[in-house]
């Protein structure tokens, strides 16, 4: 006997103790896929014979088992099953989670059963009654098991089928993951023929003579007809084997797929069905089901239906067509399917839409669902159902194309579009393109039926706005999607784990002190320090560095001059239609400046304002918005002066400091100087005194050369690194040269706020260039500067070993003064701090950095904005991550 299983079912194993259940499970399932009740006694109670522990052992069995169908897996029940009370539980699972039920039944008689327990250890006191008594509840029970909800029963009347049995897993009707496309999706057509045949000339499909033959596709349903019977449960059927209709060659590569809703309301019913009949045959296309395909149905089967809604049109139609063409249509919408996944799951088509839980999965609800979406139960001014609008709610990863609703314009809201916009109504006839995600429309040659309530957009809150639906459902954020532990998988790293107490961290910063979230596309990564080196008074020096890159397999690295400055996020639209359009905000100007851990930089808005017209300024007179086509801009660069942002922290901490020092200091030395005038030996202590008085001199030095007071806006220095992102693209393929000439001619438009950020680049196979790039951080650092900033010239690198640091910092010895406290360079503190550990740093460094990049990119392909906050909200959270501060 051959068993013919659905890919994703529930198998329920019935039959008495020592029927061979379990040995058949083991036999062809894989272990993970096996539920045995006996194995979840043992799990609750170490006895897997102890009865007391049934019901534990049931309800944790029963929820792995939703566990595993919930994942879309597999899972068959190993338990005796045989009493109606004991199966219905399982029936409700498979419905709760739209997988189809599937009973085994092993009626192999009690005798042999009883045979076997008494050769097992563990079964061999069980007595023969109670398998006599398993044996007749099963036996009852047997011609009821469709109406309990088995869509598939199979049973075994002897041990020799059992060993013979063959288990064949066939895929659902709905799975077409190995289909890849590209497709053309084509909106609801309702009979309108002319524009169908424009709108496919318009995608690049030609259209020949009207002809009758077997199409592919029905050749192939022909011969697996021949090898199956059709269940309906499994949602498909078998295409007819003959087709006659208009040939139609698509584009190289490419597969047309309809959204249902082919009939009623249009003048040409008959032949788009042709067209569209022969487009499946030929496998030129795939077609779901409409509602009103599905009510046509009902009418051509027999059924008592209400002529209304344009049923009426197709009948007529159809009456006038020859007598053999009417069953051809009934066959064709009998067997088509509720909805399809496609594109390795990437893709989902439905005409009403899909929720993510239902998506390949076939019950009743899931074709409900497909071909009428949710309603709320009420009715609008018009009569018509209030449909509930579960896009909004939709979390899925594929995207869902659907149609059923007309809308004016469609719009992607959380990956899902609506692309019906009602030819028949004297709207359009649309198509996407997919993977492309481009739109192609026609406009319908006239009113062929007149709506019952005029069009309105399908999202509300968008409506007067000028925002997109996604743009006007994004305004509020749902906490869900932040909270608790989270697992994020990025483009460079698999996957990057928030713990709970990080995630509470980050959202009392977004909640409380963060700017408008739609600002809020990237946060930038920490950044790690070079290894520790073993020169004389340098804890950081260049050649460590370099080391670090020649060993991870970077040949050249870009050295770039670090600004004590505070880090901005800067982003700047061409104008405010650019800012509501791509970033959907209103009456917010055209841009923001905003920290590292994403709050406004800015007190004083008026200021704020002018630096953003500077650059916006900027970008106009170097031809950027045109160079780039783009009208927006994100960049990360350093803002100076240090004290623009950090005047309080200078004035608490640094300033306080060195005025309490040096004033105390200056008092010792005095006293000092005094009890040596009067005779005493305190020479040694006064040298020492005034060595930690110089070393206090210095450490002010060093702060203050990064203060300045700032009283317009020519007293700021902005001093761009990367030019992050723009319209449609994210700019880390671009190596950091074009990054740094880039932002240069951008500077060189307005040198008095904007300064181009100096750089070397340095060949780390030549002794000499790697010297020069040591004497110019030398010259750097000695002249007060901070010390530079080391990347790989590729803005993303891989090395041998994986991904490479982005970038490491090397700081020079009176900068790390404000850093490690003013006596840091005595020997006895410096060679405690040359045993820091990086590791810890560098693995956040680069977590972030995989964080940021995969916002940015999220941002830019137009995925909704919870899908970008989640990455930068994973920033935010590695941030409370336990690292020296200091690092």
């Amino acid at each position: 006997m051959t068993i013919t299983i659905p890919e994703l079912s529930l198998v329920v194993l019935i039959g008495p103790s020592g029927a061979g259940k379990s040995t058949f499970a083991r036999r062809h399932f894989k272990a993970t896929e096996v539920l045995s009740s006996d194995a979840f006694r043992a799990l609750v109670s170490d006895d897997e014979n102890d009865l007391a522990a049934t019901g534990d052992a049931f309800d944790v069995l029963h929820y792995v088992a939703g566990k595993r169908l919930a994942a879309g897996k597999l899972a068959v029940v190993d338990a005796t099953s045989v009493k109606p009370e004991d199966r219905k539980p399982l029936v409700r699972l498979a419905r709760e989670f739209h997988c189809l039920p599937v009973a085994v039944v092993f009626d192999i008689g009690a005798r042999i059963c009883a045979d076997r327990n008494a050769r097992r250890q563990d079964r061999n006191n069980m007595r023969s009654e109670v398998i006599r008594h398993q044996q007749g509840a099963m036996r009852r029970g047997l011609r009821h098991l469709r109406k309990e909800g088995f869509r598939h029963v199979f049973v075994f009347n002897a041990p020799e089928e059992v060993d013979a049995a063959v288990v064949e897993r066939t895929p659902l009707w709905s799975n077409r993951k190995h289909e890849h496309g590209p497709f053309d999706i084509i909106g609801d057509v309702h009979g309108c023929f002319d524009e169908l045949v424009e709108l496919l000339g318009v995608l690049g499909y030609r259209i020949e003579a009207q002809t009758r033959r077997k199409g592919a596709e029905a050749q192939r349903s022909e011969a697996a007809a021949s090898a199956r019977q059709r269940d309906p449960a499994t949602d498909g059927g078998v295409e007819p084997a003959e087709r006659s209709g208009p040939r139609v060659i698509p584009p190289p590569g490419r597969k047309a797929i309809f959204l249902g809703d082919l009939v009623d309301r249009g003048p040409k019913i008959p032949q788009v069905l042709r067209l569209v009949m022969s487009m499946v045959a030929d496998g030129a296309a795939l077609c779901v089901p409409g509602n009103h395909d599905m009510k046509l149905l009902r009418k051509l089967r027999g059924k008592d239906v209400q002529l209304t809604h344009g049923l009426a049109e197709s009948v007529s139609q159809l009456e006038s067509e020859p007598a053999e063409f009417r069953p051809q249509v009934a066959e064709f919408l009998d067997g088509l399917v509720s909805h399809y996944v496609l594109d390795d799951g990437r893709l989902v088509v439905a005409h009403a839409g899909m929720k993510a839980e239902m998506q390949g999965r076939g019950s009743g609800k899931v074709r409900e669902f497909a071909l009428y979406g949710e309603t709320t139960g009420e009715t609008d001014e018009f009569g018509l159902p209030i449909r509930y609008n579960w896009a909004a709610e939709y979390r899925g990863k594929a995207c869902v194309v659907y149609g059923h609703t007309p809308v004016p314009e469609p719009e992607w809201l959380n990956r899902t579009i609506n692309i019906d916009t009602g030819c028949v109504f004297g709207g359009r006839l649309t198509a996407l393109r997919y993977p492309e995600r481009e739109l192609r429309s026609v406009p319908a040659q006239r009113v062929y039926a007149e709506s019952r309530k005029p069009f309105a957009p399908a999202q509300a809150l968008s409506v007067g706005t000028g925002l997109t639906a996604q743009q006007a459902y994004d305004d509020v954020l749902d906490i869900a999607d932040l909270l608790g532990k989270r697992i994020l998988s990025t483009r460079l790293q698999r996957s990057v784990i928030l713990r709970e107490e990080q995630s509470a961290a980050a959202l009392e910063v977004m909640s409380r002190f963060a700017v408008d979230p739609k600002w809020l596309i990237y946060l930038p990564p920490t950044m790690s320090p070079c290894e520790t080196s073993a020169e004389a008074d340098l804890l950081e020096h260049p050649r460590e560095a370099f080391a670090h890159y020649r060993t991870h397999g970077q040949p050249r690295v870009v050295c770039e001059e670090k600004h004590m400055g505070s880090r901005a996020v800067v982003i700047v639209c061409r104008d405010e239609g650019a800012a509501r359009r791509r970033f959907g905000v209103v009456n917010e100007g055209i841009g923001i400046v905003y920290t590292r851990t994403g709050r406004r930089f800015f007190d004083d808005r008026r200021r704020e304002t002018e630096l953003l017209d500077r650059v916006r300024g900027a970008l106009e007179a170097c031809g950027c918005w045109e160079e780039l086509r783009t009208d927006w801009v994100c960049l990360d660069a350093e803002l100076m002066p240090w004290s623009a942002k950090a005047k309080t922290l200078l004035q608490e901490q640094y300033a306080s400091v060195g005025a309490a020092a040096r004033g105390s200091l200056a008092e010792a030395a005095a006293a000092l100087h005094q009890a040596a005038g009067n005779g005493s030996d305190v020479s040694a202590l006064l040298d020492h005194t005034r060595r930690r008085a110089a070393l206090i001199d210095r450490y002010v030095q060093a702060y203050q050369r990064y203060c300045w007071d700032v009283e317009t806006i020519a007293d700021l220095k902005l001093a761009p690194f990367h030019l992050l992102a723009t319209e449609g693209r994210v700019h880390v393929d671009r190596d950091h040269v074009w990054h740094m000439n880039t932002l240069a001619r951008i500077c060189a438009a307005d040198p008095e706020i904007l300064l181009a950020t100096p750089y070397r680049v340095v060949d780390l196979t030549d002794a000499d260039r790697e010297q020069e790039g040591i004497a110019w951080w030398t010259d750097l650092t000695e002249c007060g500067g901070e010390g530079m900033v080391v990347k790989p010239v590729d803005f993303i690198a891989r090395g041998p070993r994986g991904w490479v640091q982005p970038a490491v910092k090397c700081r020079g010895r009176e900068y790390l003064r404000i850093i490690y406290g003013p006596e840091y360079t005595r020997p006895e503190h410096l060679e405690r701090l040359r045993s820091r550990s990086l590791n810890r740093k560098r693995a956040l460094a680069l977590r972030e950095f995989a964080l940021g990049i995969e916002a940015l990119e999220r941002f830019v392909r137009g995925e909704p904005l919870r899908r970008t906050h989640e990455c930068v909200f994973g920033v935010l959270a590695l941030e409370s991550e336990p690292v020296d501060p200091r690092l």
